[in-house]
Parts: C-alpha cells; sequence; structure tokens
C-alpha cells in the first residue's frame, strides 16, 4: 500500500454500496482519482463538509495494488465554496468547472497548469463574480489541452482576419472568414477576439476587477470548442 498525502479539489461524489461515497478527486501530485470513503453517509467526523463539490482540501488517501479506487481516510478543509454566498449562478459556474476537469482530463496524470488554474479561478468564483472567472478557465482550458484555434487567420483560404469578425463552427477545426463561413457557423467579434488575448495576458485577478459586456460571447466559444473536442454536450453549460 503507499500511503498519500496532497492537496486536492472534490469534483463530485455519489452513493457507493450501503453507506459509503465513491469520490472523484483532482489531485495536484496524480491528477484525477477516484476512492472510496467509507461510511461517509452516516458520520461525518472524518470528513465533515470536506466532501461537498469544488471543496479545496488536503487528502490523506491509500493506494492498494491491482485496484482502481484508493480508500480515502480523511480531508482536511483548505477553502470551500462554502464559506461565501451561494446562488444559483455561483453554483453552476463551480459545477461547470468540475465537470470540465472531469471530462477533459485522464485519470491519473497530474495537469499542474490546470490545477493552478482550477484553484485562482475557483478563489475567485467564492469572493467576486462568477462570470468573467468561468470564461477565463474554458478559454485556458482549450488553449492548455491544445485546442484553441488560431484567430488571426482563415483556416480555408488564410485571409488575415485581425480587426474582424471570425467565424468558427462546433462541427470543424479553425476558424474563418464570412466567404468561407460553414453551415451553422457562429461570429465572434473583433472586440471578443481581443478580449480573448487580454485573457491569456493576465490573472483572473486582475481581470475580474474590469468590466467585461463581451463575456457571453466569449463564453460560448470556448465552450464550443470544448465540446467539439470532448464529442459531447456541458451539462453546466447550459445552466449559465
Amino acid at each position: 500500500m503507499i500511503q498519500h498525502t496532497g492537496e486536492a479539489i472534490v469534483l463530485r461524489s455519489w452513493p457507493f454500496h450501503e453507506a459509503d461515497l465513491l469520490v472523484s478527486l483532482f489531485t495536484r501530485e496524480q491528477g484525477r482519482v477516484k476512492g472510496v470513503a467509507r461510511h461517509a453517509m452516516r458520520s461525518r467526523r472524518r470528513f465533515g463538509g470536506a466532501l461537498e463539490p469544488m471543496t479545496y482540501v488536503r487528502a490523506h488517501y491509500v493506494e492498494k495494488p491491482k485496484q482502481e479506487l484508493m480508500r480515502l481516510d480523511s480531508f482536511e478543509i483548505l477553502s470551500s465554496p462554502l464559506t461565501g454566498a451561494i446562488d444559483y449562478y455561483r453554483t453552476a459556474g463551480l459545477q461547470l468547472v468540475a465537470e470540465v476537469i472531469e471530462e477533459a482530463l485522464p485519470e491519473q496524470a497530474a495537469e499542474d497548469a490546470v490545477f493552478r488554474l482550477a484553484l485562482a479561478v475557483l478563489e475567485e468564483i467564492r469572493v467576486g463574480s462568477v462570470a468573467l472567472p468561468v470564461t477565463y478557465f474554458c478559454l485556458w482550458m482549450i488553449r492548455l489541452m491544445g485546442w484553441m484555434p488560431e484567430l488571426g487567420h482563415c483556416s480555408l483560404c488564410g485571409l488575415d482576419l485581425r480587426g474582424g469578425t471570425v467565424f468558427y463552427s462546433p462541427t470543424s477545426d479553425g476558424v474563418t472568414c464570412a466567404d468561407d463561413r460553414r453551415n451553422g457557423a457562429v461570429g465572434l467579434s473583433a472586440g471578443a477576439v481581443d478580449d480573448a488575448r487580454r485573457i491569456f495576458r493576465g490573472t483572473v485577478k486582475e481581470l475580474a476587477t474590469e468590466s467585461w459586456p463581451r463575456v457571453g460571447e466569449l463564453r460560448r466559444f470556448a465552450v464550443a470548442m470544448l465540446e467539439r473536442h470532448l464529442e459531447r454536450r456541458l451539462v453546466c453549460a447550459r445552466a449559465l
């Protein structure tokens, strides 16, 4: 058996057997793992509120040879979304972050850049706004996963698109000019393209202090890119 202690983010949990919970964790050292919290539904002594989705914890767990599921021993809360105001919009934003991590990352593959991104975004959602941090997270995820299209030129004719509207499709790679846009393509304004470039140059804490009138347009683009490469709909994106 291998004992592990390290930082983790609780993604979600499900009832498992009688009083146990199956928990999906995003750990800094091992990436995404699943484990069993024994008797967690019956006793709150070892876990308390630490099993709430998107809680940042120090996790103590055991990895057993030839077993996929970890044995979760105890969690210490480092930061919890429950310490701030919780409303429908904030909950939907937190759930979208969890869903993207769950769907985009393979199990047991460490992704320190994604872990640091998630922590920064979760902290901003907890203490501040929701729209910009969630959009920031989605845009950075498509960049970190290598799914961000090049926005400066038409992928079909090579036309320079800087300073103009680009068109993207949920079924095709790249962006195009108006003449080459595909069926069902959606426009991304020049202002939104400039906003995306600014997001890739700044921190979420700094940027969240500003007004972002095109944040919805940017989030729709980022979600469309995620869904294209994940090959599934993001349920929580519809809640936003």
